[in-house]
Order: C-alpha cells, then structure tokens, then sequence
C-alpha cells in the first residue's frame, strides 16, 4: 500500500487537547514552515539534515471551516445565528467545502515531509482513511471508501443509508502536508445541521456514539489512532 523510503520513521506527537482553531492552526503554519525551510536549505547542502516530522491531535470549540474551493452558500446560518450558537467560521487554505469541528470529535494534524513516506498525494489520503477504517474495525464497525468523496463512510454502497463518520481535507505544498482528519466520537451531530456537510446535498453524517449507542473514551480512542497510524505509516511517535 506504501512504499517508504526511511523505515519506522521518528515523528513528534503533539497533543494538544481543547485548542481554539485560530491557535492550532497558527501552530500548523509554524510547523509546516519548519518542514518547508529545511528542505530548501538541504537543496544547497552537501549534507542534507533529515526534515522533521508532526502530527498533532486536539479538539477545537464549536467552529465551521471552509476550504479555499469551497462554497460559502453551504453554510446555512447567517453570523448572528453563528454567534448564537457559540460558533466561529474560518475560511482556509485546505482542499475540500465546509465542515464542523467541536467538542467530542478527534482532529488530527499531520504536518509531514511525504518525500520521506515515498507516497503520492492521493495514496496519502487514501492511508489516513485507511488509519480510520482500521481503528472502525476495533468497535465492530465496518468502514469504507465512497467513490468520489473523500474521508470514511457507514454503508456507503446504500445511498439511503450512507453516512460519513470522518472528514478528511488536507493542504500540501512542497510535499509537505497540513490539516488532516476530524473523527466523530462523541460529537454533537446537531451541529452539521447548519451546513451541507462537505458540500455533499442528501447525504447524513454519524459518529462513535451514535453508532455504538453509547459514549467513548476519547483517549482510549486517540491510543487506538496513535498505534494505527504507526502501523500505516510506518513510523514511531516520540
């Protein structure tokens, strides 16, 4: 599925548990320009210093973001409605339309030199949904690929039943990557209903709970996640 050119890669693991967007995203920025800086002083270097490596966990207050191609229209609610809700909207520089971040939905950040992982773009997408399916699979819960759309989904072969569980968009640049995935634990799903979820019309979102009837451990989670994308990716978290 990969082909990496440094086995069992060292990545820095960040959690950053509760973090307003604006700061977790300021903080992608400064890694992502680290990554960015020694790559271009390696192009002139005799001895090129290995680029470093991120990936960051959190959770963010309830905040709507909107991806640079995105379609403002997909958001429902007019600002004062926003603000009502205890809600922010940021449009950013990540592919894809609009989703939701809050409370009780695991985010992750992998900002990574994919020159060290030997992937393409598409097959790294493709192996943080793979991260997902893989840690579905724990709680009995089959996820899959829809064709066409990005993240993970619940039945997504049954048009009347399909559900998307984790979102995915990411922004690369000199192959490095930035955002990444929101996994819905225990989120609160009422919060989707103010926007076209990823711009996608007639199709429903899910979450842990929802699907297993009961509340998860979030850290139990993020250690289930953590140990999968070691595997994936074939690198150890420090």
């Amino acid at each position: 599925m990969k082909s990496n050119q440094l086995k069992n890669l060292r990545v820095q693991y960040m959690d950053m548990g509760l973090i307003e967007y604006q700061k977790a995203w300021d903080q992608q920025e400064a890694l992502f320009d680290q990554i960015v800086a020694v790559k271009e002083a390696n192009r002139n270097s005799g001895s090129p210093e290995l680029t470093p490596n991120f990936l960051i966990f959190c959770s963010h207050p309830h905040v709507y973001t909107l991806g640079k191609s995105g379609d403002e229209a997909n958001l429902l609610i007019n600002k004062e409605f926003l603000i009502s809700k205890g809600a922010e909207f940021y449009h950013i520089n990540r592919g894809g339309d609009i989703t939701y971040h809050g409370p009780g939905q695991l985010v992750g950040y992998p900002i990574l030199d994919l020159n060290n992982f030997g992937v393409s773009i598409k097959s790294y997408i493709n192996l943080l949904e793979e991260v997902i399916i893989r840690s579905l699979r724990y709680y009995g819960i089959v996820g899959t690929r829809a064709d066409g759309a990005t993240g993970v989904w619940l039945d997504a072969n049954s048009p009347a039943k399909a559900r998307k569980i984790c979102a995915i968009g990411v922004r690369t640049s000199h192959w490095v990557s930035m955002h990444g995935f929101a996994f819905n634990v225990n989120t609160n799903l009422d919060y989707f209903n103010y926007i076209v979820p990823c711009g996608i019309k007639g199709k429903s979102v899910t979450s842990l709970q929802k699907e297993l009837h009961r509340e998860v451990d979030m850290k139990e989670v993020e250690a289930l996640l953590k140990r999968e994308f070691q595997q994936v990716f074939d690198m150890s978290l420090d």
